[in-house]
């Protein structure tokens, strides 16, 4: 319901992972018993949660390792994996730049210009592996780099940007037909970013196979400061799920929805999917692990943008490997390991057998929910009080 917020101007309350909480249902559920899979394009995945197209992420080993089990990595198509033939010269560099020399640091790396031999010697280095490559791109590159990616073997493609319609207007460069891209791509095209029922619905009718959720909730973003916009995650991903439901109920396709940014622990990853997602994609989770190219540090996609950079360089610190970060055993009491047990113990505890069960669990208005009886914790600055 909207309220007034000035004379004769109305905004609607929206609502983030903080303000909210799960009740538990009638019946309980052995998690071990639980489905937490998902569906893209036909084929099933057993982690619903996808380490996002970022460089301090996601480069050709950290996907080879989250496909090994059972997960998507998306490589970023115009990072410095394809920038440079030796990208780790490059990682090492932002790395060990001081807080004030990384942003322009950062900018200089990324005016090097994109090789698109490595486009395709990437995506063969990940499915060598025989494991699923994902791989992505901003609009503007997207039919060139749609099809090298298709020809080297790609199974999914992203389109990305900050704020995604199918509406764009532009004088200055070529518009992306997001339609007729997607009915020529052979493999599933999954774009975003977005958060309001009505562009999702226009992207869905567009022939889209899967939906990003979310604009500038990211660990590493600014977006939100520099740009002044974005929708809380749990109402992003909320209003979303009713266009996709609504799609799925006239046309008969079900199309995915992905809430991307935002979640900090295995609990906001729980409450992303009651609100309605399909999967998550996350960032600094990943970027934390062992594996990740970012040497503990992560840096948003707007980062390097010549002119209004929109992220920042993050230290994250290395707290463990991917492997501990998805299934354990969690050796931090913040809830930012083992997130797949999280998961199914919170499927579990809710009584949803799948995640399309868990997107119908009660929720309800709970701003205390992070810090009620929570003082021990937040003086000693453990577990919730971090």
């Amino acid at each position: 319901m909207a309220e007034f917020i000035g004379k004769g101007r109305k905004a609607r309350r929206c609502y983030g992972f903080d303000e909210i909480a799960l009740v538990p249902g009638m019946v309980t559920i052995n998690p071990n018993e639980v489905d937490s899979s998902f569906i893209l394009g036909g084929v099933k995945y057993k982690v619903p949660i996808i380490a996002a197209a970022m460089d301090g992420v996601v480069d050709v080993n950290f996907a080879i390792a989250m496909g090994k089990l059972g997960g998507l990595a998306v490589l970023n198509l115009e990072g410095v994996q394809t920038r440079y033939k030796n990208p780790n010269e490059v990682l090492d560099r932002i790395a060990n730049a001081t807080p004030e020399e990384a942003t322009k640091l950062v900018q200089g790396i990324y005016n090097e210009p994109i090789k698109e031999e490595l486009v395709s010697v990437r995506i063969e280095q990940i499915k060598k592996a025989k494991v699923p490559c994902i791989v992505s791109a901003i609009p503007q590159r997207a039919e060139r780099f749609g099809a090298l990616a298709q020809e080297a073997g790609a199974d999914i493609f992203v389109v990305q940007s900050t704020v995604t319609s199918v509406q764009h207007v532009s004088s200055e460069y070529e518009v992306l037909d997001i339609g007729k891209f997607c009915s020529k791509m052979k493999i599933p095209v999954v774009v975003g970013n977005c958060v309001t029922h009505d562009v999702a619905l226009e992207l869905f009718e567009a022939g889209i196979s899967a939906l990003l959720v979310g604009i500038g909730p990211g660990a590493a973003c600014t977006t939100r400061g520099v740009l002044g916009i974005g929708v809380p995650q749990v109402t992003a991903t909320c209003d979303c799920a009713e266009a996709r439901d609504y799609y799925m109920k006239k046309t008969g396709r079900y199309v995915p929805i992905i809430t991307d940014g935002g979640m900090r622990s295995g609990g906001d990853i729980c409450k992303a999917f009651a609100s309605g997602a399909d999967a998550v994609m996350v960032g600094s989770a990943f970027a934390r692990t062992k594996e990740a190219p970012g040497r503990g540090f992560h840096w948003g996609m707007a980062t390097p943008h010549a002119n209004l950079p929109r992220g920042t360089r993050i230290r994250v610190g290395t707290t463990g490997t991917l492997e501990e970060i998805l299934f354990g055993p969690a050796r931090l009491d913040d809830g930012s390991q083992n997130l797949m047990g999280a998961l199914q113990l919170s499927m579990g505890s809710l009584g949803a057998k799948t995640i399309k069960e868990m997107n119908l669990t009660e929720i309800i208005i709970a701003p205390s929910i992070q810090t009620e009886g929570k003082i021990f914790q937040q003086a000693q600055r453990v577990g919730m009080g971090k």
